[in-house]
């Protein structure tokens, strides 16, 4: 498989990683959109939500509460954070390999910019 993603979670490719457990890995985004901007990926390769399956449901949330500690522990939780899951290219999903982003330190306007 040539997943990106897939290569930083098996550290064949470099990335600034900053929490991993058996199911996740989180590490810093290339193209900042936020002072405080991570990617959350499960180590387990699904390309988009679309193909998650209902056996994915602890995994799903296990992305989900891992953005929830990581807010929490980079200091963003209280002053409020953003999480964001784009789903197939029209959504503006670059690696089909689900992630969560993380964005934060900053205050968040609508329409996302």
């Amino acid at each position: 498989m040539d997943c990106i993603f897939c290569k930083i979670a098996n550290k064949e490719l470099p990335a600034v990683i900053s929490y991993e457990d058996p199911d996740v890995v989180v590490f810093d985004d290339l193209h900042p959109r936020a002072p405080i901007h991570k990617l959350i990926i499960p180590r387990k390769h699904i390309s988009t939500l679309n193909d998650l399956a209902e056996s994915d449901k602890p995994l799903a949330g296990h992305l989900m509460y891992t953005a929830q500690r990581l807010a929490k522990e980079l200091g963003i939780a209280e002053d409020g954070y953003r999480v964001v899951m784009n789903c197939n290219a029209g959504a503006g999903q670059a690696v089909f390999h689900i992630h969560l982003h993380l964005l934060g330190g900053r205050a968040m306007t609508w329409p996302p910019g």
